[in-house]
């Protein structure tokens, strides 16, 4: 049986972990073939960013650089998508989470700032795995696309189950793909008895070991 590390070497660990991403590099579009390239903006929403029992100063802080990426987004061509929590008033979900952005309220809507800032195609969802989402899924396997830039939140929760089923699923298929997420692009909130930076962290090493692109940002 493998012996319990001690403290020093686990805090070794972490600092590994962060200097690794504290340096990455951008991506280009140059480098992208945007005809089939796809962002998704997850949970870019009003009961995450602005008001709600799940917002947050965190999400917030990322909402207008959100949505000036997919004004860029449009203007080289690429697809905009937003992925947004919209759950009925009796959703199993609020045994885990407070309850949030229920059906046909302001919570499950998408901010001004990205509505603003370019035509998303907006697909409601229900879990915290938007993949799961049928209407989602044939629309993007249908599309063709094989690359996928994902922003938004949480960085531990929706963002990396949309990574790695993204990942996984066009795998099963034998599809090639380049699922990237962009770090200055996500964030995780900070609720109580959470810690984000350590979830975000441990959350950009578990994809990047499955074959998730991290990066620094796309410019």
């Amino acid at each position: 049986m493998r012996s319990d590390r001690s403290f020093y070497e686990l805090n070794k660990d972490f600092e590994k972990i962060y200097t690794v991403f504290s340096s990455l590099n951008s991506v280009e579009f140059a480098e992208i073939n945007c005809n089939k390239t796809v962002h998704i903006a997850v949970d870019m929403v009003n009961g995450f960013v602005k008001f709600g029992a799940l917002s947050s100063n965190e999400v917030m802080s990322i909402n207008n650089d959100v949505a000036d990426f997919a004004a860029r987004c449009k203007e080289n061509g690429i697809a905009n998508y937003a992925l947004c929590d919209c759950h009925p008033d009796n959703c199993t979900e609020f045994q885990t989470y407070p309850v949030h952005c229920v059906k046909d309220t302001p919570e499950s809507e998408l901010t001004d700032e990205l509505k603003k800032a370019a035509d998303f195609k907006i697909f409601p969802k229900l879990s915290v795995n938007g993949w799961l989402e049928d209407e989602f899924r044939n629309d993007i396997i249908s599309n063709g696309f094989d690359t996928f830039i994902i922003t938004g939140d949480c960085t531990d929760m929706c963002v990396i189950q949309l990574a790695l089923s993204i990942k996984s699923g066009l795998n099963r298929i034998n599809r090639n793909s380049r699922v990237i997420v962009v770090k200055e692009l996500t964030a995780t909130c900070s609720l109580p008895s959470r810690l984000p930076e350590t979830a975000e962290l441990a959350a950009f090493l578990i994809m990047q070991t499955n074959g998730i692109e991290v990066c620094q940002n796309v410019r």
